[in-house]
């Protein structure tokens, strides 16, 4: 019985199914804006065990897919062609468990567990793919669709660099390759701002040469207007990175340079440039940020804005001098037609037609020779005059151009920002160490430097992280085998003489020491910067080299002329509340080691700075002590000698190029020792040595400045 009726109830329920589908057809319309009403757990199961049709194959079409589109019977609409399709799915998917009044009822949203588990999930709708808006232009389409390709295809044809091309690819991705410099085809206002900053780039002492500016107005087609775009786009940044890092790399110029390297982002300067109110400003301010920089740059304009005329050739001749006065001997004067033209070349208002060759006319004549590179003895001669008959403006842009080129070099941050951005700066060519505190100047003092050639001082970016007072100098071992080992052969007691201690290891290396005292080569106090060229600030017991004007004789540290002052200045800017003061410091002398250790390093820049503006607003020129404008001058004017890896390694931090190795004076203070007091015969005798200056810079000056 059970089994009977349970049959005859799943036959009814089979009929009832079968109706409810032929009703679902007639009615699509109807159907495909309802959901079937939810079902019981027993009808679920009955649900089951009806087949569900195969829908791989499509049934061909019938009377009710033709009704289907017939109006609606009752909403007095047609039904669309979409909705019909989805209809026909859902009635040959998933089988009618409703009768007919239940198909208009309101779909319920708590649909059980069961009948999720039973039931084919039903088929999602298919919806269109948003459409973003493009940030093209439909004027630029076609220039962006070149760019595209033009990046994708043969971007390495206008950057080089590889992070460049990176930067520009992103760039450009991301604004849908929309031209950067162009609308419609015409120039924006942006990238005739940019053009204008490219265009001037000589007044930063950059050849505008190295930044072409595509011509737009021939640019007619998409082809050439995408080309455009990519070219400026490569000078933009090709400035950038010339007026931050320099248009050549330290390392060009000489071994003994060490700055930090600070690489513009290429990144960084598309993301300013594209959305600065004033890109030719934005541009420029990749130029050093220095006050003194700056002010060269000011001076640029003022020499070039300029014009000295016609110059007075003054003619070759007999040599010239003045022999000042002396016991029982009288000042001789020349007399010479050529010296009112010289009064005139040199400035000289005082007598302007007086023919002698007197004392104002000779100190006039050294003053020149000392800002020109040649040896500064008053005396008139050929050499004299042709550097007199030369452009002199020509020569004063020139060196400006050199010192401007030198800044890009230095860090943006001189100073400790934690002490007000203190700093000590020495400048070799003028022979001066500063210290600047707070955008001031807080104190300066004369200094010795290096000798040219091997001995240079080199110029460098360090921090000075603690003083010693009474230091111990270990002599390097290159002076103790160029100087004091052949000093030895000649007199066994030379070294007992100057206080000098020797001392042979077991492997037979000799060291060579001072120790402490006012007889010691570095003086009383020795200042330290560790720094791979092992050089640092010192005191001295030979004063009297301090009263030179050119004061170039050290083996390349540096010797400071008031050592107890500039300590006192730097420990009172790192550590205001110990109260140093220069006697403070003095009352330290003695025979033992002291090492005062700064609470904050204050950085140490060493400079070579041949023009600069002085307080009072004038240019000063100093002379090309170790030639580095002349190398520099010709690193300019001739492109061909340009090193181009040289000057992507301002684009790359990791980038390391191969330099000559100094020597390296092993010794117990940490490796210090590369260069100390003065040469052995200057501590014997007490007579230094003047070094001639190298014969090649004159050579070189010649050819430039001609």
């Amino acid at each position: 019985m059970r089994n009977d009726s349970t049959g005859r109830y799943g036959f009814d329920r089979v009929l009832m199914a079968v109706a409810a589908t032929f009703l679902a057809v007639s009615t699509s319309s109807a159907l495909a804006q309802t959901t079937p009403a939810q079902n019981s757990a027993a009808e679920l199961a009955i649900d089951a065990a009806v087949p569900v049709p195969d829908t791989s194959i499509v049934p061909p079409p019938t009377a009710a897919d033709i009704t289907a589109t017939a109006p609606n019977s009752m909403t007095g609409t047609a039904a669309a062609p979409e909705a019909a399709d989805k209809t026909e799915t859902t009635a040959s998917t998933t089988p009618a468990t409703a009768p007919a009044a239940s198909v208009t009822a309101p779909a319920t949203p708590k649909d059980s567990a069961a009948q999720q588990a039973k039931e084919p999930a039903a088929a999602p709708a298919v919806e269109a793919p948003a459409q973003t808006a493009s940030k093209v232009a439909p004027a630029d389409q076609p220039v962006a669709e070149k760019l595209r390709d033009a990046l994708q295809t043969q971007a390495g044809k206008f950057f080089e660099r590889k992070n460049e091309r990176a930067a520009v690819e992103k760039f450009y991705a991301a604004r849908d390759y929309a031209p950067l410099w162009t609308e419609s085809g015409a120039l924006t206002a942006r990238a005739k701002s940019v053009v204008s900053r490219l265009n001037d780039a000589s007044a930063d002492g950059l050849n505008p040469d190295e930044y072409p500016v595509p011509n737009f107005a021939a640019a007619t087609g998409p082809d050439a207007l995408a080309e455009a775009d990519l070219k400026l786009t490569a000078s933009m940044l090709d400035y950038a990175r010339q007026a931050q890092s320099g248009q050549m790399h330290w390392s060009q110029v000489s071994a003994d340079i060490q700055y930090p390297e600070h690489p513009v982002d290429p990144n960084e300067v598309l993301g300013t440039i594209a959305t600065a109110k004033d890109a030719s400003a934005a541009l420029q301010a990749y130029n050093p940020p220095h006050k003194l920089y700056k002010e060269l740059r000011a001076k640029l304009a003022e020499l070039r804005a300029k014009s000295e005329g016609p110059v007075k050739v003054i003619p070759e001749g007999a040599t010239l001098r003045y022999v000042a006065a002396a016991r029982n001997r009288q000042a001789t004067e020349v007399e010479d037609d050529r010296v009112p033209l010289l009064r005139a070349r040199l400035g000289i208002t005082e007598n302007p037609d007086d023919a002698h060759y007197d004392a104002t006319v000779a100190a006039a004549v050294r003053t020149f020779q000392s800002q020109n590179g040649l040896h500064p003895d008053g005396i008139l001669g050929n050499r004299t005059v042709a550097t007199l008959n030369s452009p002199k403006r020509d020569r004063e842009i020139d060196t400006v151009i050199v010192n401007m080129e030198r800044w890009r070099w230095l860090p943006r941050q001189l100073g400790a920002p934690s002490l007000g951005n203190a700093y000590a700066i020495l400048n070799i060519p003028d022979f001066t160490l500063k210290v600047m505190h707070n955008g001031a100047e807080v104190w300066k003092t004369r200094v010795v430097v290096g000798k040219p050639g091997k001995h240079a001082t080199p110029l460098l970016t360090e921090t000075m992280k603690y003083i010693t007072v009474n230091p111990t100098w270990n002599v390097p071992p290159s002076i103790i085998t160029n100087e004091y080992l052949p000093a030895l052969q000649q007199d066994p007691t030379v070294l007992d003489r100057m206080g000098l201690k020797l001392e042979q290891s077991r492997d037979g290396t000799i060291r060579i020491s001072q120790p402490p005292g006012e007889r010691n080569a570095l003086g009383r106090i020795r200042f330290n910067f560790p720094n791979k060229f092992l050089v640092y600030q010192h005191d001295t017991p030979d004063k009297n080299l301090f009263s030179r004007d050119v004061r170039a004789f050290s083996h390349g540290c540096m010797r400071v002329q008031n050592p107890d002052q500039y300590a006192s200045v730097l420990l009172n800017i790192a550590m205001p509340n110990e109260n140093y003061t220069p006697a403070k410091i003095r009352s330290m002398y003695g025979n033992s080691e002291r090492d005062i250790k700064f609470a904050t390093p204050i950085p140490v820049n060493i400079t070579y700075q041949t023009a600069f503006v002085d307080d009072a607003g004038k240019l000063q020129i100093r002379r090309d002590i170790y030639g580095r404008d002349a190398t520099m001058l010709t690193l300019l004017r001739n492109a061909k000698n340009k090193n181009l890896e040289a000057v992507v390694a301002h684009a790359q931090p990791n980038y390391s190029r191969p330099r000559a190795q100094l020597p390296v004076a092993a010794n117990d203070r940490g490796g210090y020792g590369y260069d100390s007091g003065p040469n052995f015969f200057e501590r014997l005798f007490g007579i230094p040595t003047q070094a001639p200056p190298p014969a090649a810079e004159y050579g070189q000056r010649r050819r430039i400045y001609r």
